[in-house]
């Protein structure tokens, strides 16, 4: 199953903690782009892939290069493993059970002279 997320890539945002109620809450950017993350899975046709099995999954993060930039990779932000997590975590329930399903990984971040995206290849590994 292929699929992309429209815009710039973001990445998984720290918890957040209120000081007058005392609570943890997650940022509502990362909310967002989770349920822009499980929308665009469902609009490509994706299903629950596995409720047991291990998950392989490879997530290509697409920057816009600006015109100064020369450098072959990407070194900007979100780190490649905030995108993996927000990711990993938006298809919870939705394309596997858990994220702890997920055996292989591969995260890798390019650049476009295209429209930004996050391009995930998602499949059930062979056991």
């Amino acid at each position: 199953m292929i699929f992309k997320i429209p815009g710039n890539p973001q990445g998984k945002q720290r918890p957040r903690f209120n000081t007058k109620t005392k609570a943890v809450y997650t940022p509502a950017d990362t909310v967002d782009y989770e349920q822009k993350i499980r929308q665009a899975y469902i609009a490509a046709g994706g299903e629950m892939i596995s409720k047991t099995k291990p998950i392989g999954i490879a997530i290509e993060a697409r920057f816009i290069r600006a015109r100064t930039n020369k450098k072959s990779a990407p070194t900007l932000k979100p780190d490649a493993d905030n995108i993996a997590k927000i990711v990993m975590d938006a298809l919870n329930g939705v394309a596997y059970k858990d994220d702890s399903q997920v055996a292989d990984i591969c995260v890798y971040k390019t650049w476009t002279d295209d429209i930004p995206c996050v391009r995930v290849e998602i499949y059930a590994l062979d056991e």
